[in-house]
């Protein structure tokens, strides 16, 4: 393993994740009879994952978030009580992220890694309550709440961090 903690999808650890991107907004409408233009309501927030599995265990990975993306959509199309106990939460070092389902799973595999597989994973926030969306965004401000007050963290390595053969 790296030196890098890893981002968690459920309980899956991406240990080499090269990029994590999250999209968050708001809708913008016009006040009727104005010129101005309010925030209304918060968009819907996603999160990208690219990650590239290496190891041994990379196959387990992939199944584990295969189970976890098969049983995303299995959920989302099910009756609403079982929505009630549903999510996924994705826990890095940007964000805590609670009540997740995951919207699009991409694995390839390719000849100039053939001891790795390369992973994209898209996941969009669906809430189940006020109550676990609170606890998301509480623990989501105590997660940069805690950055903000620790130490400086080291500088960035100039080496890229796409797995290689060893060296």
């Amino acid at each position: 393993m790296n030196g890098n903690p890893p981002v968690l999808v459920g309980s899956v650890p991406l240990f080499h994740v090269q990029s994590m991107t999250m999209n968050q907004g708001y809708r913008i409408e016009r006040i009727m009879g104005s010129r101005w233009s309010q925030a209304t309501q918060p968009t819907v927030k996603t999160i990208a994952i690219e990650a590239v599995l290496i190891g041994p265990e990379r196959l387990l990975v992939k199944k584990a978030l295969e189970a976890m993306a098969l049983t995303s959509r299995a959920l989302a199309a099910a009756a609403a009580p079982l929505l009630g106990v549903a999510g996924i939460p994705v826990v890095s070092g940007m964000t805590i992220s609670l009540d997740m389902q995951i919207t699009d799973l991409r694995i390839t595999h390719s000849t100039t890694k053939r001891e790795a597989l390369d992973v994209s994973l898209s996941l969009q926030h669906v809430p189940r309550s006020n109550l676990s969306a609170l606890a998301g965004e509480v623990a989501d401000m105590a997660l940069a709440v805690g950055t903000a007050t620790s130490a400086a963290a080291p500088a960035p390595s100039p080496a890229p961090r796409i797995p290689g053969p060893p060296l």
